[in-house]
């Protein structure tokens, strides 16, 4: 296990190269000038070229990113003009935002997904499979900012059942004392019940709108994954033996389904890593996504190249955590290996 461990990790660094070239070249490309940007509209050429020159744009692209490359080697991913902040201090303040709504999310589809998904493949036909068709179809059909404007409209806007979508928290609380940067869990820690209700009634409709989204490929192959292993011999066998309907759905069926609804798991969280771009915008979630999006108007490079750096760090390091859950999972995954 271990050496297959080390194999996995030999394959990041690759990876991440790959990820720095790509990126570097595809910001050089988009269209927009960063100088020009940051100069104004009334500013003559001498002045966008001395700003040119001063973020070392005027220099060839070779030049540019072996600076850029030096940069990384020292932990420095630049500056975010817009701000002037580095990018790092920029994402670490922002990260927290978009993991809390990202893992509140997940564990919301998760928690409708999974039970779903079992019970339309115990009751293949049945009313509840209808429905979890109806439902997978619903999330896969709808794309995530039109879900986010619905619930607004519906939920805030016709019924005022949610509050207004100004961000994590309303302006009329202060933010909890900072221990995991998730405004939820350190109002709890600091015993503030009143924060914490506004802080979980922001993040309703945002996490909503992402488990929609991230529910449909859950539930799907859990009901697949299912319906194949319930058609197995030793399920049969289990069956005739006496054995409880609870405990060979769950104890037998669930655990030797669990594998490709792990790896699932993991590519819905990829997914919603970049879908957190659109609800952040829509709901005014300060997160990292939200901050891309106005580094990627303002052809600000640093942020962009960071953000996509910081994306890929943690997909690698998921895709690395579903590898050593396939061991704990299937013990045939590490006599393999």
């Amino acid at each position: 296990m271990l050496r297959a461990l080390a194999r996995r990790l030999a394959t990041i660094a690759p990876t991440l190269v790959g990820v720095v070239i790509v990126t570097f070249l595809l910001t050089r490309v988009l269209p927009g000038d960063p100088a020009a940007y940051f100069a104004g509209p009334t500013a003559d050429q001498a002045s966008i070229e001395q700003i040119r020159a001063s973020l070392g744009l005027d220099r060839p692209l070779p030049v540019q990113f072996l600076a850029y490359v030096k940069d990384l080697a020292t932990g420095n991913l630049g500056s975010a003009l817009s701000t002037g902040q580095p990018v790092l201090t920029e994402l670490a303040a922002r990260l927290p935002a978009s993991a809390e709504l990202t893992l509140t999310a997940l564990l919301l589809a998760m928690a409708i997904a999974i039970p779903l998904g079992i019970l339309a493949a115990v009751k293949e036909g049945s009313l509840i499979d209808h429905v979890c068709r109806v439902v997978t179809t619903a999330g896969v059909s709808l794309p995530v900012f039109f879900t986010g404007l619905l619930f607004v409209y519906v939920f805030y806007y016709q019924l005022g059942w949610a509050p207004a979508p100004v961000g994590r928290l309303d302006v009329f609380f202060t933010e909890p004392a900072k221990v995991t940067g998730f405004f939820t869990i350190d109002a709890l820690i600091a015993g503030d019940l009143e924060t914490f209700r506004a802080a979980a009634a922001q993040l309703v409709l945002p996490a909503a709108t992402l488990a929609l989204f991230a529910l449909a490929p859950i539930a799907r192959m859990t009901r697949a994954a299912m319906l194949s292993v319930l058609s197995s011999e030793f399920i049969r066998t289990a069956r005739a033996s006496g054995l409880r309907p609870g405990t060979v759905i769950v104890a037998y069926a669930f655990r030797n389904a669990m594998l490709p609804v792990v790896t699932t798991l993991g590519m819905v969280f990829s997914f919603l890593l970049g879908a957190n771009v659109l609800v952040e915008k829509v709901f005014a979630w300060p997160g990292v996504g939200s901050f891309a999006v106005e580094a990627l108007i303002q052809s600000d490079y640093a942020p962009v190249q960071g953000f996509v750096l910081a994306m890929a760090l943690l997909y690698v390091a998921l895709n690395l955590l579903i590898d050593l859950a396939y061991g704990l999972i299937d013990p045939r995954v590490r006599l393999e290996s």
